[in-house]
C-alpha cells in the first residue's frame, strides 16, 4: 500500500518499439562522448556486443508516460550497439496482466515488477527464469549494500531452490530527515551524524523553547502507515538485518521484546508533547501531507520531519531544494555498530521468456550508462557504485543516490511484505493506538494476535 502511494497514477497501456537503423544514432537522447556519462565502458561493451539484427526483445512493466519515454531513450543505446529491436509495453494493470500472459505462454521476455512480492510468487510457480550466471556476483560487487540486493532478488524456484531472479533498477529511499537550512543556521544547529546526535539535537531544540519534530499519521483509510516506516527504520538501527527479516516473516513474534523496543524508540520522539508540533495527541490526527508544512512557517512550527523521498510533492509552492529545504540521512546509532542501513523500495527486472538477446539486454543494464541516462531525465535512483553522480537530474536526487551507494544494508518496507491484514491493517491501527498512549507491548501483542488469526 505504501509503495502504491508513491507509485505513478493511471494511464493507458503504451507500446514503444525501438529498432536500429542507419539514422538511429542521431535519435539518441545524449550524444555519445558528451556529458557526464561513462562512455568508455559503453563503448567497450558495444565493441564486443553480438550482432542481433533481426532479433526482438519484449519488455512489459508499470511505467507509463512520461517514464516509458525515458526508458525508451535508454534502450536506444542497446539497439544502436546490437541492431536488436526492443518493444516496451507499459500498463496500469501490469500486475494482473503479467500473470495472465505468463500462464497463457505469452509472456514478454522481461517483466518489470514494482515490488518483489509478485515476482517471488511467479518464480515459485516456475513462471520466471533465473538471471544469467554471474549477475549475483556482479550485483554484490557493484551495488551499494550489494549483498542486500542479491538477497532481495533471490526467490525459491518451482523446486524450492533459491535462485537469483530479480535485478533492481530504480529504487527509492525512505530513511530521510528534512529540514530548513536557514532555520538551522539561525539557531546554530548542525546536521547530526548519528542517532545519538539526533536525539541530542532533539533535546537541545526543546531546551531552546522550540519544537523539534513535525509528525503526521493521517492518511484516510490508511492512517497510521507513516509510523510503521518509523518503526521499520528503528528496527534496522537497533537490530541486525536478519532480525528485521525474521520480524517481517513472523519467525519472531511481533511482540518480541526487540520489536517492542523499536516501537518505543519511535515513541521517544512521537509521544512527548514537547518534541512534536501540536503535542503527542495531534500526531495521529495530522495528515501526513500537511505535517511537513510546519518546517516552512514563520516562526517554524518544527525543525525536523522524517519522511521518504516523495515528500517534496507536499511542500509549499516555490520551495527550492538546497536553499529553502534540505535533507540528511536518518542516522544509525554509533554505539550499536550496525553500519548504515537504508529503508526503501525498488523496481526489479526479471526474465519471463529467455533468449540470447534477452541475456544481452540484462548485461547491458549492468553498464553505468544504462542507469545514467535515466538519472539525467527523471526521479530515478540507483545503488550502482559505478555511475557518475553528476548525471543526476538535480541535487536532491544526487544526495539520495549518495545515501544508496554508501548504504551497508538495504531493506524493503516491512509492512508491505507482511500479510495485508497486518501490514496494511493492524500494524497501522496499532501505531495510532500507541501514539494515543497505549502500551507498546500491549499493542504489539494485539498485532501478533491478528497475525496468528490469519495463519
Amino acid at each position: 500500500m505504501k509503495t502504491r502511494l508513491m507509485a505513478c497514477a493511471a494511464g493507458l497501456a503504451l507500446g514503444v518499439s525501438i529498432g536500429a537503423s542507419g539514422s538511429l544514432a542521431a535519435d539518441l537522447k545524449f550524444a555519445p562522448g558528451e556529458g557526464p556519462y561513462d562512455w568508455d565502458s559503453y563503448n567497450n561493451w558495444a565493441e564486443s556486443a553480438p550482432d542481433l539484427k533481426g532479433q526482438t526483445v519484449t519488455i512489459a512493466g508499470p511505467w507509463l508516460q512520461p517514464e516509458d519515454g525515458y526508458f525508451r531513450n535508454v534502450l536506444a543505446y542497446f539497439s544502436e550497439a546490437t541492431g536488436a529491436e526492443v518493444i516496451y509495453t507499459g500498463s496500469d494493470s501490469f500486475e494482473q496482466q503479467i500473470v495472465i500472459d505468463a500462464e497463457a505462454g505469452a509472456a514478454p521476455n522481461i517483466a518489470v515488477f514494482p515490488q518483489p512480492g509478485l515476482a517471488s510468487d511467479m518464480a515459485s510457480r516456475g513462471l520466471l527464469k533465473p538471471l544469467p550466471e554471474g549477475m549475483g556476483n556482479w550485483v554484490a560487487d557493484n551495488y551499494g549494500a550489494g549483498d542486500s540486493w542479491v538477497n532481495l532478488g533471490t526467490y525459491k524456484d518451482a523446486d524450492g531452490n533459491d535462485q537469483l531472479f530479480g535485478f533492481f533498477y530504480n529504487v527509492n529511499v525512505k530513511s530521510l530527515v528534512w529540514y530548513v537550512p536557514e532555520n538551522f543556521e539561525d539557531a546554530g544547529y548542525e546536521v547530526p551524524e548519528s542517532m545519538e546526535d539526533l536525539k541530542a539535537l532533539t533535546e537541545q531544540i526543546v531546551a531552546d523553547g522550540e519544537t523539534p519534530w513535525c509528525i503526521g499519521l493521517g492518511s484516510g483509510a490508511a492512517t497510521g502507515w507513516p509510523a510503521t516506516d518509523w518503526v521499520e527504520d528503528m528496527m534496522l538501527r537497533t537490530q541486525p538485518a536478519d532480525v528485521y527479516d525474521q520480524w517481517v516473516t513472523n519467525e519472531i513474534p511481533f511482540d518480541d521484546e526487540r520489536v517492542v523496543a523499536a516501537i518505543e524508540e519511535f515513541g521517544w520522539f512521537a509521544r512527548d508533547d514537547d518534541k512534536v508540533a501540536g503535542g503527542a495527541d495531534a500526531v495521529a490526527s495530522t495528515d501526513f501531507r500537511d505535517s511537513p508544512k510546519g518546517l516552512f512557517s514563520s516562526p517554524p512550527q518544527c525543525y525536523l520531519h522524517r519522511q521518504a523521498s516523495f515528500v517534496p510533492a507536499f511542500f509549499p509552492d516555490g520551495v527550492e531544494f538546497g536553499a529553502d529545504v534540505d535533507f540528511f540521512y536518518f542516522p544509525s546509532y554509533a554505539e550499536k555498530d550496525l553500519g548504515n542501513p537504508v529503508l526503501g523500495g525498488g523496481t526489479l527486472m526479471a526474465i519471463t521468456e529467455p533468449s540470447d538477446a534477452t541475456t544481452e539486454v540484462m548485461k547491458f543494464f549492468q553498464l553505468p550508462l544504462a542507469h545514467e541516462i535515466m538519472m539525467a531525465q527523471t526521479g530515478f535512483l540507483t545503488p550502482h557504485k559505478g555511475v557518475n553522480p553528476e548525471a543526476y537530474l538535480n541535487d536532491t536526487l544526487r544526495g539520495q543516490g549518495e545515501i544508496l551507494v554508501n548504504a551497508t544494508t538495504f531493506r524493503f518496507d516491512g509492512s508491505d511484505l507482511m500479510p495485508g491484514g497486518v501490514g496494511a491493517g493492524t500494524f497501522w491501527t496499532g501505531m495510532v493506538d500507541y501514539t494515543g498512549g497505549k502500551d507498546a507491548g500491549a499493542v504489539a501483542g494485539e498485532i501478533q494476535n491478528s497475525w496468528d488469526a490469519l495463519k
